[in-house]
């Protein structure tokens, strides 16, 4: 399997782009990405390293099978990608338009649980944008920074609580009792979300909120 080429940008036409090998005379062309596919084609005529993954796409209704190749700027977009084509109804080619933006990005969005967001990505529509939170939850930590990690889990939070007509001031004042008792907001956050599961909040005060994180209600 071909994991790897390096070569000239000869040219990029949509998703796909020639990479130009000088010292074989060999030009392979090669799946981006949308966002990567984007990038490569500002820079046509410079050379690129691109960390590829070999599969054989079915023509004619199986009867016959083409080597691809997809390239990606780094080990970790691979993998990524990897992991998100094992959605159910995402395959490879459906896969690399969707990624209009970096492996990061998405992954902060399925960690956030924001299928809004994801539903901006091209071939991304609402079931598909469930689909994927549901099956990539817990999966994609890797691909983004810790602080990026706490940072959507905790607006997550805030944004479902956010939904609770009129319980917004009640609920602020139960998070800043709890974390003056020494937890963090993210803590007292997960917390309240935990108590409150299933119960309407606009009835509640923050007093009775904080009852029930501690289980008095």
């Amino acid at each position: 399997m071909i994991c790897r080429i390096t070569g000239n940008i000869v040219a990029v036409e949509g998703n796909a782009a020639v990479i130009e090998q000088p010292e074989g005379g060999i030009a392979r062309q090669v799946l981006l990405p949308a966002y990567l596919a984007e990038r490569l084609g500002e820079h046509l005529g410079r050379p690129v390293t691109l960390h590829t993954l070999e599969y054989l796409e079915a023509q004619g209704q199986g009867s016959s099978f083409i080597p691809r190749l997809i390239g990606f700027a780094q080990p970790e977009d691979r993998r990524f990608f990897e992991l998100f084509t094992t959605v159910k109804g995402l395959g490879n080619r459906k896969t690399l338009r969707a990624m209009a933006l970096p492996p990061s990005e998405i992954a902060a969005m399925v960690i956030a649980k924001d299928a809004k967001a994801l539903q901006q990505l091209p071939e991304i529509g609402k079931r598909l944008a469930d689909t994927v939170i549901a099956e990539l939850s817990g999966k994609l930590d890797a691909f983004v920074d810790p602080g990026v990690i706490l940072e959507a889990k905790s607006a997550t939070a805030a944004a479902r609580f956010s939904l609770a007509p009129g319980a917004g001031g009640a609920l602020q004042d139960a998070l800043a009792v709890l974390q003056s008792l020494g937890q963090t907001q993210a803590e007292a956050e997960r917390a309240i979300e935990r108590a409150l599961r299933g119960v309407e909040q606009a009835e509640l005060s923050s007093e009775e909120i904080v009852a029930k994180v501690f289980g008095q209600v």
